[in-house]
C-alpha cells in the first residue's frame, strides 16, 4: 500500500515528531511511506517538502494519505491539503481551535477564520468568534473544536482515547472514527544519571524529587504546582520540584518561581533533548503530569513517565476515567491545591507508596502503550480507511475550495489565451 505521511518529524521540537520518529520505521518493511514534512527534504530517501506532494500524487496516486493533526504550529501546513485529498486524520488534539485560530489570524484572515468558525458551530452565538479576532482568546479555545471540517472531509478519523472516539462519533454520527493506541519507546538512561544529574541539582539522597516533564504551559497547572510545592516545602519536607521542558509558553515562570518560598529548591532547565529524557526521569522520583483546561489529549509525557517507572499524579479528568486507580494519584480539580498538596505530601513522605504506583504505571503502559502495540494498531487502522470512499462535501469554507490559481488566470486572459494545466 502506498501511503502519504503528513507529520513533524525531528529536528522538530515535537512529541508528535519523536513519537511517528519511533513508529515510522516499525512500518516500512510492510509499507511504502512517503514522509511530508514542512521543511526541505533532510537526505532521507522517503522525506519530501510538502511542496512535492501534489505533484507526486498526480504522477502516481497514494492509497491514503495520513495527517497527523495538533495544535502546535507544526502542524498548520497540513490544512492546505486535507480537504482536496481526503484521507486517515489522526486527532493528537481532538480540540484543534487554538490552531486554527493562531494560523489564521496571524495571516491576516480574519474573515476565514469566522466563516470557518461559523461552519464548524452554526449553533454558536456568531459575536463569540469576535473574542478571538480582538485578541482574547486563549482559554475559550478549549469550549469550541472546531472539527467540523475535518470530520466530514476525513475518510476516518482516529484519536488516543476511546471515550473521546465515543463522544466524536456520537457528535458526528456520519464519521468512521477508530482508536489508537498513542506509543512512545522505550527508555534507557545513562550509567550513573541519578546520581549525577540531582548532585547537579544539589538534591540529596533523601530528598524527594518532583519532575514537571514536557513543555511547560499554563495548562500543566504551573501556578498550582508552586503553591502546592512551597505549603509542602513550608511544612518542613525535604523536597526539590525540577521543570525540565521548553518554558517558552509559560510567561513570567522566572517571576513565580521567585515568588515561591524557597527558590533555591526549583530548578528550570529549558528544553531536553531527546536522548536526555531518561536521564532526567532517572533523578526523579515523582511526576507531576496534570492538564487543565484539556483538549482530550493523551499525554505522551505523561506515558514516557510511565515508561520509566516514575510514580506519577495526574489530573482527574472525565475522559482518563478508565485509567485504573492504581496507575496515578489523581487531583481533583474543585480543590486542585489541596488535593495536589496531599498527593505529594504521601509520596514525600511515604516512599514506600511510590513504589507499587511506579510498579503498576509501567505494567499499564508496557500493556497498552508500546510503540509495538501502536504500530499494531495502525497495521489495522490503514487497510480499512484507505477502502473507505472519500466523502463528498460541497458547501465548505470557501478558502479550504479556492485551488489559488485565480491570479494567474486573469493574467492570462489579459492576453487572450489559456493554460492547459490551469485548466485541467
Amino acid at each position: 500500500m502506498r501511503i502519504a505521511w503528513f507529520s513533524p518529524l525531528p529536528p522538530v521540537e515535537s512529541g508528535v515528531a519523536s513519537v511517528n520518529a519511533a513508529l515510522l520505521p516499525q512500518l516500512d518493511d510492510e509499507l511504502d511511506i512517503d514522509r511530508f514534512v514542512d521543511a526541505p527534504a533532510d537526505g532521507h530517501a522517503r522525506v519530501f517538502n510538502a511542496h512535492d506532494f501534489v505533484w507526486k500524487a498526480r504522477r502516481t496516486p497514494y492509497d491514503l494519505v495520513v495527517y497527523q493533526l495538533g495544535n502546535a504550529s507544526c502542524h498548520d501546513y497540513m490544512w492546505a491539503y486535507l480537504a482536496a485529498y481526503p484521507g486517515l486524520a489522526v486527532l493528537h488534539d481532538p480540540r484543534l481551535h487554538h490552531a486554527r485560530a493562531r494560523q489564521l489570524l496571524q495571516q491576516g484572515r480574519a474573515d476565514d477564520y469566522r466563516e470557518e468558525f461559523c461552519y464548524d458551530h452554526p449553533d454558536a452565538v456568531r459575536d463569540v468568534v469576535e473574542y478571538a479576532v480582538a485578541g482574547l482568546g486563549g482559554p475559550i479555545y478549549y469550549s469550541w473544536s472546531m472539527l467540523r471540517v475535518v470530520m466530514r472531509t476525513a475518510r476516518a478519523v482516529c484519536v488516543h482515547n476511546p471515550r473521546v472516539a465515543a463522544d466524536l462519533r456520537h457528535e458526528f454520527p456520519g464519521a468512521r472514527v477508530e482508536t489508537l493506541r498513542l506509543g512512545t519507546p522505550t527508555l534507557q538512561p545513562s550509567p550513573g544519571a541519578r546520581a549525577r544529574l540531582r548532585a547537579s541539582f544539589g538534591v540529596g539522597d533523601r530528598s524527594t524529587l518532583f519532575t514537571m516533564f514536557g513543555r511547560i504551559t499554563a495548562e500543566k497547572r504551573v501556578d498550582a504546582i508552586l503553591e502546592a510545592f512551597s505549603a509542602l516545602i513550608g511544612e518542613g519536607i525535604d523536597a526539590h520540584l525540577l521543570m525540565a521542558g521548553d518554558t517558552s509558553g509559560c510567561a513570567a515562570l522566572a517571576d513565580r518561581v521567585r515568588a515561591s518560598v524557597d527558590p533555591s529548591r526549583v530548578h528550570v532547565t529549558g528544553y531536553v533533548d531527546e536522548a536526555a529524557i531518561a536521564d532526567y526521569l532517572s533523578a526523579s522520583d515523582a511526576c507531576l503530569c496534570l492538564r487543565w483546561p484539556t483538549a482530550l489529549e493523551t499525554s505522551a509525557s505523561w506515558l514516557q513517565c510511565l515508561s520509566a517507572s516514575r510514580a506519577t499524579v495526574i489530573s482527574d479528568l472525565a475522559h482518563l476515567v478508565d485509567v485504573p486507580s492504581t496507575v496515578a494519584l489523581r487531583v481533583d480539580l474543585l480543590g486542585e491545591t489541596g488535593s495536589l498538596l496531599a498527593a505529594m505530601r504521601q509520596l514525600a513522605t511515604e516512599a514506600g507508596r511510590r513504589t507499587p504506583l511506579a510498579e503498576a504505571g509501567y505494567e499499564y503502559w508496557a500493556a497498552h502503550h508500546t510503540v509495538a502495540a501502536m504500530a499494531d494498531d495502525y497495521r489495522r487502522v490503514l487497510p480499512l480507511a484507505a477502502r473507505l470512499p472519500a466523502p463528498v462535501v460541497s458547501d465548505l469554507p470557501a478558502h479550504f475550495t479556492d485551488d489559488r490559481t485565480e491570479h494567474a488566470r486573469a493574467i492570462v486572459r489579459a492576453f487572450d489565451a489559456t493554460v492547459d494545466i490551469l485548466d485541467a
